[in-house]
């Protein structure tokens, strides 16, 4: 089964980054500074952040369809560009992260969802996308539960 991972657009959050830290705090985001490797994963670049990049915590509605699965959470966004990966390509930065998944109808409701290691992914992914009825596979953290990508059937 082929899959496309697509990244968040940059330009939604590109403003935030001229604004000031108590803009910022006034709709709910704060300005980070990577201080570990590995820790401030970009929802824009599918990469990891390099240690003293700027970044932007913010809430995002990642899943805004009108059933009760509904969401939204905290994302790292840093000025990256959008990273467009290959069908079938994988952001690394997933690989030493315990992922969810979670796989959604058109309508917005979850028919199934799993927890496991990063390296395990792609069979994963195989495994939900190949039920006709799942349109697409959000990838979350599952310890901090952010969300992280969306994976479309090809």
């Amino acid at each position: 089964m082929s899959f496309q991972i697509e990244a968040l657009p940059a330009e939604p959050f590109a403003h935030y980054f001229d604004m000031s830290d108590d803009e910022l705090a006034q709709i709910g985001a704060r300005r980070m500074i990577a201080d570990e490797k590995n820790a401030f994963p970009c929802r824009v670049s599918l990469r990891d952040a390099e240690i003293g990049e700027e970044l932007i915590l913010c809430n995002y509605e990642h899943l805004s369809v009108e059933s009760p699965y509904r969401a939204r959470h905290a994302i790292f966004v840093s000025k990256k560009e959008t990273r467009e990966l290959a069908h079938d390509e994988l952001p690394s930065h997933l690989d030493h992260r315990l992922l969810s998944v979670r796989g959604f109808t058109p309508d917005g409701m979850m028919k199934t969802a799993d927890v496991f290691e990063g390296p395990n992914l792609r069979g994963r992914l195989n495994v939900i996308l190949a039920d006709n009825d799942i349109a697409f596979v959000d990838i979350h953290n599952a310890r901090q539960g952010c969300f992280h990508a969306r994976a479309l059937r090809v």
